[in-house]
């Protein structure tokens, strides 16, 4: 499977919901212990800014044992345990010390769905989306557990990758954040409203804007450096499940 370049600390060294929406279509991949990857296709953020702004975030009364990887530095793992069942992970982004992360919740299983489905102990005919359609289930499926709070994203087995040249940048859509009771208004969940694998619906849901690249994919065909918690969208005329990139030579 051909990547794109690993994702820099100057990428995740943003605005969350910068971070969030350039975030969609990047590639998750973790490596297990026993060489096994597992490779998904992001399709669903959530942005927690650090400004003070923001009531729904976990960081906004300031930083806590639980909370404290949430400040840095970027591009670091936040992991944390949803109603005290599901891990959730984040990925760390703005200067450290302001407390802004970005909530992975859907990603399109890309490479190693078989391992994902018995990491979620499902069988053969459960749907993609009930794989990582939601950031507990995302979490599961990609082997992360609170082990992995404070860890780099940057490098080792566990990082992410912008997208290949050759991918279709996706449509990106913003609604509310789900399942918030504090700071729900914000429309800061960014999804591809063309992936199946987008969570669940809500109504209202803003239309897709305009695809963009992201600033590392930019730099990246430049041949320079960038600086760098908790509805499936509705589906659009033309709902599909948007390709992973192919399976190549390269990795």
């Amino acid at each position: 499977m051909r990547f794109g370049p690993l994702l820099t600390r100057a990428f995740f060294d943003r605005p969350g919901p910068e971070v969030a929406r350039d975030l969609l279509g990047a590639l998750l991949v973790h490596r297990l212990a026993d060489g096994t990857r597992l490779v998904g296709r992001i399709v669903e953020v959530e942005a927690y800014v650090g400004d003070g702004s923001d009531p729904g975030s976990h960081s906004h009364r300031g930083p806590t044992p639980r909370n404290r990887s949430m400040f840095g530095p970027p591009g670091h793992l936040y992991t944390y345990r949803s109603y005290g069942v599901h891990t959730c992970a984040n990925v760390v982004c703005e200067a450290r010390g302001r407390g802004a992360a970005v909530l992975l919740r859907a990603l399109e299983p890309c490479e190693g769905s078989e391992r994902m489905r018995a990491l979620r102990g499902l069988d053969a005919q459960a749907s993609e989306r009930a794989i990582a359609g939601g950031p507990g289930r995302l979490a599961q499926a990609l082997g992360i557990t609170l082990a992995d709070d404070g860890r780099s994203l940057l490098r080792g087995a566990l990082v992410l990758h912008s997208p290949s040249r050759d991918a279709s940048p996706p449509r990106i859509a913003v609604s509310a954040r789900i399942g918030l009771t504090k700071g729900a208004a914000l429309p800061l969940r960014f999804f591809d409203p063309a992936s199946a694998c987008v969570s669940r619906a809500r109504p209202g849901a803003r239309a897709p804007s305009t695809p963009r690249r992201s600033p590392d994919r930019r730099a990246a065909r430049a041949g320079t450096k960038s600086r760098a918690h908790p509805p499936s969208a509705p589906r659009s005329a033309s709902s599909h499940r948007h390709p992973c990139p192919r399976s190549t030579a390269g990795a």
